[in-house]
């Protein structure tokens, strides 16, 4: 009898035992966790924080804006047909974004950080470098421009952050590295647009026109494409070089469009050039009389009889060599209206330098 009370209370016990401590067990998972306090974070983390807190005000979202009649009532409405991302150039109220962002746009509304909506309008457009220069129609007070960096001393490797609007999402940061340097895209006007930044930062769609940022926050780069085979980001993304939209956007903002020298000359199609040897260059196909061409003495190809013959072939710049006319013009753009250059000739199977002075068209 003594054992089987013994039995009774060892069991007793240990179902009491039991079912305290998963009362116990019960009380804890439902009471809070006591918080870890939070270390302050690293100095390189906080950095990146306070650029992305320091440039957002000078990014822009833009929506694109064409009409449309309703064919049921006969209505026109506006329909957004596009939107991509923009930066405040100044506070005049100007802002830069990609040609393709406002590409057959009707009207433009520009969305500042604040979340405020503005109209503007296209003051200058540069389809052949894929940039736009648009202006608010009621700049709001203390816009705040975007720091302007260099991009010819980058090298491969350097930290960057992209900010922009992907998919709508706006005041997006993604972060990544310069992957290459001297990359070539092209432009609507199938123009290549050469010295292009390559990053792995994501960039999507929406984020074209937005900044490349270097890790001082200063301007280096506008996003304006990518590669992918889904139309997503797939970590190659490119950027206009800041050098070049320096050059330019002044120029849009003061004459609508850039200050292109006149050759004076036409080129052969390429198309033709295996009729004459295939040269590696520009073949000068005709001169326009009084141009700078003319009077630098260049010359196109001539007949002779049944023959055509050979004229001049641009092989370079300065010792720079040149494969066709985009490479041509991609490197006189750079220099100043007014200055002469110094052009690499083939002439008659014979190398010539021939000064050339650039004349605006």
């Amino acid at each position: 009898m003594r054992k089987l009370i013994w039995v009774f209370l060892i069991l007793t016990t240990g179902v009491l035992v039991g079912w305290c401590s998963n009362q116990g067990a019960a009380r804890m998972a439902s009471e809070p966790r006591p918080i870890t306090r939070r270390e302050p974070l690293p100095a390189w983390e906080q950095a990146g924080i306070d650029r992305f807190r320091e440039a957002r005000p000078s990014v822009v979202y833009i929506t694109s804006i064409a009409y449309q009649r309703d064919w049921f009532s006969f209505d026109v409405q506006a329909v957004p047909t596009g939107t991509g991302s923009g930066l405040i150039w100044d506070e005049s109220g100007h802002i830069v974004t990609n040609y393709h962002v406002v590409e057959g746009a009707q009207e433009l509304e520009v969305t500042l950080s604040d979340h405020s909506t503005h109209r503007a309008r296209v003051v200058g457009l540069a389809p052949e470098k894929d940039l736009a220069v648009l202006r608010l129609a009621d700049p709001p007070a203390r816009l705040r421009p975007i720091p302007i960096g260099v991009s010819a001393d980058l090298q491969v490797g350097q930290f960057v952050m992209a900010i922009g609007n992907p998919f709508g999402l706006d005041q997006t940061l993604t972060t990544g590295v310069v992957s290459a340097l001297g990359r070539e895209i092209q432009s609507a006007t199938r123009r290549r647009i050469t010295g292009v930044i390559q990053t792995d930062a994501a960039i999507n769609p929406g984020n074209s026109g937005g900044p490349l940022l270097d890790s001082a926050g200063r301007l280096i780069g506008v996003n304006s494409a990518i590669t992918s085979t889904s139309g997503s980001s797939a970590g190659i993304g490119f950027a206009g070089p800041v050098d070049t939209v320096n050059r330019i956007v002044p120029q849009l903002i003061a004459k609508g469009r850039i200050a292109r020298p006149d050759l004076g000359f036409e080129e052969l199609d390429p198309a033709y050039a295996p009729s004459f040897g295939n040269p590696k260059g520009v073949i000068v196909l005709r001169i326009r009389p009084g141009s700078a061409a003319n009077r630098a003495g260049l010359q196109g190809i001539t007949r002779s009889g049944r023959r055509f013959v050979l004229g001049d072939v641009i092989l370079g710049v300065g010792g720079t060599a040149v494969r066709d006319l985009d490479g041509l013009l991609n490197l006189i753009e750079t220099e100043p209206l007014g200055s002469s250059i110094p052009l690499d000739v083939l002439r008659e199977g014979k190398k010539l330098r021939v000064p050339l002075r650039l004349e605006a068209k």
